[in-house]
């Protein structure tokens, strides 16, 4: 007989506190959860990231400030979209294996979970996209649980782990996933650091503004853009393509997002490294990719077939 998950709250509290530090950690209870059950001492860091972009009212601004938030933020979304997504996830390109572990570090900065968590539960959404068995659809769900709700829930917590394979074999990635909180707490230690010198340089921040700048603002104007693609793409848009989904292309957002927007032509072909399949569908993360291409540090760029490109032409 499978055990109440209601019974023994304290430990369940332990075990939640446990995941704080170790994302692996078991809970022999997540079979028997709600699939819509939040995990609500897991909300605690998220509200309190979310609240601290206040502090600004505190520390003040300045162009050192907000040029580093600016910076954090597109070196985060390049991160996310070209490596979390369009590497990890579809495995759209190669690369080496120090270039993939350095940029699983900057993506694991952005706090989205480590990139075996991320590539899991995103083959998964493809798999059964607007169906039932997709966690973030707004079709089925609504959409702030497409938006942010499905990643405060306990049961999609731990990875995915039958559906990355090519990804647990590299220890370092696994440590990179299961301990996924040590490189944020890294970065925040990093832009204090880097406040104090940059103040002691005469430009007129300080560790604390750099922290509320560079890694609280940043961080959560690059969890809403990224998080948009679930909910925004999945409602508001054009459809080119009839993928048996509602991904629509949204050039806004593949503006904010460096190419992700384009999201019909993405579920319509995975593979490609490319999203904006035209010529005037603005992808920079494509762009980057193609100049890191001309010095050997990623190669094999899968391309959009010419049949897919003509097929839209028809729509």
């Amino acid at each position: 007989m499978k055990a109440d998950a209601s019974a023994t709250p304290s430990l369940g509290v332990w075990k939640s506190l446990v995941r704080w530090l170790d994302s692996w950690a078991e809970d022999e209870r997540d079979s028997l959860r709600d699939p819509h059950e939040i995990d609500w001492l897991r909300v605690v860091p998220f509200v309190i990231l979310h609240l601290s972009c206040l502090l600004v009212l505190a520390v003040g601004w300045s162009w050192t400030a907000v040029a580093v938030a600016c910076a954090a933020y597109a070196v985060r979304m390049f991160a996310i979209t070209a490596f979390y997504h369009r590497y990890f996830s579809h495995r759209s390109f190669q690369t080496s294996r120090w270039m993939q572990f350095t940029f699983a570090v900057v993506g694991s900065s952005a706090i989205q979970r480590g990139p075996i968590w991320w590539a899991s539960h995103h083959r998964a959404h493809h798999r059964h996209s607007d169906g039932a068995g997709d966690v973030h659809s707004p079709t089925r769900d609504g959409f702030w649980w497409s938006h942010v709700g499905w990643i405060l829930c306990r049961a999609n917590f731990r990875p995915r782990l039958e559906l990355v394979r090519d990804l647990m074999r590299f220890p370092e990635l696994r440590f990179l996933d299961r301990f996924d909180v040590i490189v944020p707490l890294l970065s925040l230690g990093g832009f204090y650091l880097l406040g104090e010198l940059a103040a002691g340089a005469g430009l007129q921040t300080s560790g604390a503004q750099l922290v509320v700048w560079g890694f609280c603002i940043s961080t959560i104007v690059t969890y809403h853009v990224t998080f948009s693609i679930n909910s925004v793409a999945h409602r508001m848009g054009s459809k080119r393509y009839e993928t048996g989904d509602d991904s629509r292309n949204n050039p806004i957002l593949a503006l904010f997002t460096f190419g992700e927007g384009w999201h019909n032509n993405h579920h319509r072909y995975q593979s490609s490294a490319r999203q904006g399949f035209r010529w005037w569908e603005f992808d920079l993360s494509y762009y980057i990719l193609r100049v890191l291409s001309l010095f050997g540090l990623v190669w094999q760029l899968k391309p959009v077939p010419a049949r897919i490109v003509d097929e839209g032409r028809q729509v």
